[in-house]
Protein backbone atom coordinates (compact mmCIF):
# COMPACT_ATOMS: atom_id res chain seq x y z
CA UNK A 1 0.00 0.00 0.00
CA UNK A 2 1.15 3.68 -0.67
CA UNK A 3 1.30 6.17 1.53
CA UNK A 4 -0.79 8.84 0.91
CA UNK A 5 -0.65 12.63 2.42
CA UNK A 6 -3.44 14.84 2.04
CA UNK A 7 -2.90 18.18 3.70
CA UNK A 8 -6.32 20.07 4.84
CA UNK A 9 -7.13 23.22 3.96
CA UNK A 10 -9.02 23.70 7.10
CA UNK A 11 -5.80 25.09 8.46
CA UNK A 12 -4.99 26.62 5.19
CA UNK A 13 -5.33 30.41 4.76
CA UNK A 14 -8.92 30.90 3.43
CA UNK A 15 -8.54 34.49 1.56
CA UNK A 16 -6.10 32.50 -0.24
CA UNK A 17 -6.54 29.11 -1.18
CA UNK A 18 -5.59 28.92 -4.88
CA UNK A 19 -1.63 29.92 -3.48
CA UNK A 20 -2.01 27.82 -0.32
CA UNK A 21 -3.18 24.54 -2.66
CA UNK A 22 0.08 25.44 -4.51
CA UNK A 23 2.26 25.63 -1.53
CA UNK A 24 1.82 21.61 -0.73
CA UNK A 25 3.19 20.47 -4.68
CA UNK A 26 3.61 17.17 -3.99
CA UNK A 27 0.77 16.27 -1.78
CA UNK A 28 -1.31 13.02 -3.11
CA UNK A 29 -4.61 15.17 -2.11
CA UNK A 30 -5.89 18.04 -1.23
CA UNK A 31 -8.44 17.54 1.88
CA UNK A 32 -11.71 19.35 1.91
CA UNK A 33 -13.44 19.46 5.06
CA UNK A 34 -17.15 20.83 4.40
CA UNK A 35 -19.10 21.84 8.10
CA UNK A 36 -22.66 22.88 7.99
CA UNK A 37 -23.03 23.80 11.51
CA UNK A 38 -25.93 21.37 12.07
CA UNK A 39 -23.87 17.64 12.12
CA UNK A 40 -20.56 19.62 13.57
CA UNK A 41 -20.67 22.77 15.41
CA UNK A 42 -18.82 24.82 12.59
CA UNK A 43 -19.43 26.08 9.49
CA UNK A 44 -16.70 25.88 6.63
CA UNK A 45 -17.29 25.99 2.96
CA UNK A 46 -19.86 24.67 0.34
CA UNK A 47 -20.06 23.61 -3.22
CA UNK A 48 -19.36 27.05 -5.41
CA UNK A 49 -15.76 27.57 -3.56
CA UNK A 50 -15.00 23.40 -3.69
CA UNK A 51 -15.95 24.28 -7.85
CA UNK A 52 -13.38 27.17 -7.63
CA UNK A 53 -10.68 25.42 -5.85
CA UNK A 54 -11.07 22.42 -8.10
CA UNK A 55 -9.94 24.96 -10.96
CA UNK A 56 -7.45 26.52 -9.39
CA UNK A 57 -5.57 23.07 -8.44
CA UNK A 58 -4.14 19.87 -10.22
CA UNK A 59 -4.52 18.14 -6.59
CA UNK A 60 -7.16 16.04 -6.55
CA UNK A 61 -9.94 17.17 -3.98
CA UNK A 62 -10.14 14.59 -0.86
CA UNK A 63 -14.20 15.85 0.24
CA UNK A 64 -14.91 15.38 3.71
CA UNK A 65 -18.65 15.67 4.29
CA UNK A 66 -19.41 16.66 8.15
CA UNK A 67 -22.88 17.62 7.04
CA UNK A 68 -26.75 16.52 7.90
CA UNK A 69 -28.49 14.84 4.52
CA UNK A 70 -24.98 13.72 2.83
CA UNK A 71 -27.35 11.40 0.69
CA UNK A 72 -28.93 14.75 -1.12
CA UNK A 73 -26.01 16.75 -1.28
CA UNK A 74 -22.99 14.43 -1.65
CA UNK A 75 -23.47 13.23 -5.46
CA UNK A 76 -23.32 16.90 -6.27
CA UNK A 77 -20.05 17.84 -4.79
CA UNK A 78 -18.61 14.84 -7.57
CA UNK A 79 -20.02 17.16 -10.30
CA UNK A 80 -18.33 20.15 -8.18
CA UNK A 81 -15.09 18.01 -8.75
CA UNK A 82 -14.45 16.11 -6.26
CA UNK A 83 -12.26 13.01 -6.82
CA UNK A 84 -12.86 11.04 -3.49
CA UNK A 85 -16.24 11.95 -1.47
CA UNK A 86 -16.40 10.85 2.24
CA UNK A 87 -19.78 11.05 4.05
CA UNK A 88 -20.55 9.85 7.60
CA UNK A 89 -21.92 6.90 8.44
CA UNK A 90 -23.35 8.74 11.64
CA UNK A 91 -25.07 11.12 9.19
CA UNK A 92 -25.90 8.51 6.33
CA UNK A 93 -29.79 6.96 5.52
CA UNK A 94 -28.58 4.86 2.75
CA UNK A 95 -24.87 4.67 2.76
CA UNK A 96 -24.72 1.45 0.02
CA UNK A 97 -26.88 3.17 -2.34
CA UNK A 98 -24.95 6.65 -1.43
CA UNK A 99 -21.54 4.68 -2.05
CA UNK A 100 -23.22 3.41 -5.71
CA UNK A 101 -24.06 6.76 -6.22
CA UNK A 102 -20.68 8.45 -5.82
CA UNK A 103 -19.08 5.96 -7.59
CA UNK A 104 -21.17 5.92 -10.59
CA UNK A 105 -20.62 9.75 -11.05
CA UNK A 106 -16.94 8.74 -11.32
CA UNK A 107 -15.12 9.84 -7.85
CA UNK A 108 -14.07 7.29 -4.61
CA UNK A 109 -16.81 6.61 -1.97
CA UNK A 110 -15.94 6.83 1.41
CA UNK A 111 -17.80 6.42 4.58
CA UNK A 112 -15.98 8.39 8.02
CA UNK A 113 -16.56 7.09 11.21
CA UNK A 114 -17.07 9.33 14.47
CA UNK A 115 -14.99 8.47 17.97
CA UNK A 116 -17.47 6.34 19.32
CA UNK A 117 -18.89 4.51 15.93
CA UNK A 118 -17.46 1.32 16.03
CA UNK A 119 -16.28 -0.08 12.98
CA UNK A 120 -17.69 -3.83 13.35
CA UNK A 121 -21.58 -3.03 12.53
CA UNK A 122 -20.41 -1.90 8.73
CA UNK A 123 -18.36 -4.83 7.87
CA UNK A 124 -20.49 -6.13 5.29
CA UNK A 125 -20.34 -2.40 3.98
CA UNK A 126 -16.71 -2.48 3.07
CA UNK A 127 -16.99 -3.54 -0.13
CA UNK A 128 -18.80 -0.68 -1.62
CA UNK A 129 -16.51 1.97 -0.13
CA UNK A 130 -12.90 2.75 -1.66
CA UNK A 131 -12.16 4.28 1.65
CA UNK A 132 -12.84 4.38 5.03
CA UNK A 133 -11.83 6.77 7.33
CA UNK A 134 -11.33 6.75 11.16
CA UNK A 135 -11.59 9.95 12.79
CA UNK A 136 -8.80 10.49 15.68
CA UNK A 137 -10.55 13.39 16.76
CA UNK A 138 -14.29 14.60 17.49
CA UNK A 139 -15.23 16.35 13.93
CA UNK A 140 -15.46 20.00 14.12
CA UNK A 141 -12.62 21.47 14.75
CA UNK A 142 -8.80 22.08 13.41
CA UNK A 143 -6.07 21.81 15.90
CA UNK A 144 -7.31 19.44 18.10
CA UNK A 145 -4.93 16.98 20.07
CA UNK A 146 -4.89 13.19 18.42
CA UNK A 147 -6.90 10.56 20.62
CA UNK A 148 -4.31 7.64 21.32
CA UNK A 149 -7.42 5.41 22.46
CA UNK A 150 -8.23 5.24 18.35
CA UNK A 151 -5.17 3.02 17.59
CA UNK A 152 -7.20 -0.07 18.44
CA UNK A 153 -9.92 0.93 16.51
CA UNK A 154 -7.48 1.69 13.43
CA UNK A 155 -5.73 -2.04 13.40
CA UNK A 156 -9.40 -3.59 13.91
CA UNK A 157 -10.26 -1.68 10.67
CA UNK A 158 -7.38 -2.92 8.42
CA UNK A 159 -7.83 -6.18 9.97
CA UNK A 160 -11.58 -6.17 8.81
CA UNK A 161 -10.04 -5.08 5.32
CA UNK A 162 -7.57 -7.23 4.82
CA UNK A 163 -9.96 -10.46 5.73
CA UNK A 164 -11.98 -9.41 3.10
CA UNK A 165 -9.02 -9.33 0.71
CA UNK A 166 -10.36 -5.34 0.10
CA UNK A 167 -7.95 -2.92 -1.56
CA UNK A 168 -9.89 -0.05 -0.40
CA UNK A 169 -7.48 2.64 1.37
CA UNK A 170 -7.53 3.39 5.63
CA UNK A 171 -7.44 7.19 6.41
CA UNK A 172 -7.14 8.88 9.13
CA UNK A 173 -7.65 12.63 10.03
CA UNK A 174 -7.54 14.41 13.54
CA UNK A 175 -4.32 15.68 15.03
CA UNK A 176 -1.80 14.19 12.61
CA UNK A 177 1.47 15.30 13.37
CA UNK A 178 5.23 14.43 13.25
CA UNK A 179 4.71 13.14 16.95
CA UNK A 180 1.41 10.54 15.37
CA UNK A 181 1.97 9.54 12.02
CA UNK A 182 3.90 6.36 12.59
CA UNK A 183 1.92 5.70 15.08
CA UNK A 184 -1.03 5.52 12.80
CA UNK A 185 1.00 4.08 10.22
CA UNK A 186 2.14 1.19 12.54
CA UNK A 187 -1.55 0.38 13.31
CA UNK A 188 -2.90 0.25 9.15
CA UNK A 189 -3.68 3.83 8.29
CA UNK A 190 -1.98 4.51 4.97
CA UNK A 191 -3.80 7.74 4.20
CA UNK A 192 -3.18 10.81 6.54
CA UNK A 193 -4.90 14.26 6.82
CA UNK A 194 -2.77 16.80 8.09
CA UNK A 195 -3.73 20.28 8.48
CA UNK A 196 -1.84 22.17 11.16
CA UNK A 197 1.12 19.80 10.84
CA UNK A 198 1.61 21.17 6.93
CA UNK A 199 -0.10 24.64 7.16
CA UNK A 200 1.61 25.42 10.37
CA UNK A 201 4.86 24.68 9.06
CA UNK A 202 7.31 27.34 7.65
CA UNK A 203 7.74 24.97 4.21
CA UNK A 204 4.14 23.31 3.49
CA UNK A 205 5.54 21.01 0.66
CA UNK A 206 8.50 20.20 2.98
CA UNK A 207 6.53 19.12 5.76
CA UNK A 208 4.59 16.98 3.20
CA UNK A 209 7.39 15.26 2.59
CA UNK A 210 8.82 14.93 5.82
CA UNK A 211 5.51 13.17 7.23
CA UNK A 212 5.22 10.70 4.32
CA UNK A 213 8.73 9.61 5.12
CA UNK A 214 8.11 8.79 8.46
CA UNK A 215 4.88 6.86 7.17
CA UNK A 216 6.52 5.00 4.64
CA UNK A 217 9.07 4.06 7.35
CA UNK A 218 6.52 2.76 9.99
CA UNK A 219 4.98 0.97 6.90
CA UNK A 220 7.69 -0.56 6.04
CA UNK A 221 7.51 -2.59 9.66
CA UNK A 222 4.69 -2.71 10.46
CA UNK A 223 2.77 -6.30 10.85
CA UNK A 224 -0.04 -5.27 8.69
CA UNK A 225 1.59 -4.33 5.88
CA UNK A 226 4.46 -6.95 5.88
CA UNK A 227 2.35 -10.28 6.77
CA UNK A 228 4.61 -11.00 10.11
Amino acid sequence: MAVQINPSILSADFSRLAEEAAAVEGADWLHVDVMDNHFVPNLTLGMPIVESLSRATGTPLDLHLMIEEPDRWAPGYVEAGAGSVTFHAEAAAAPVRLAREIRAKGARASMALKPATPIEPYEDLLPELDMLLVMTVEPGFGGQAFLDIMLPKIRRTRELINKHGLEMWLQVDGGVSAETIERCAEAGADVFVAGSAVYGAQDPAAAVRALRAQAETATASAAWACGH
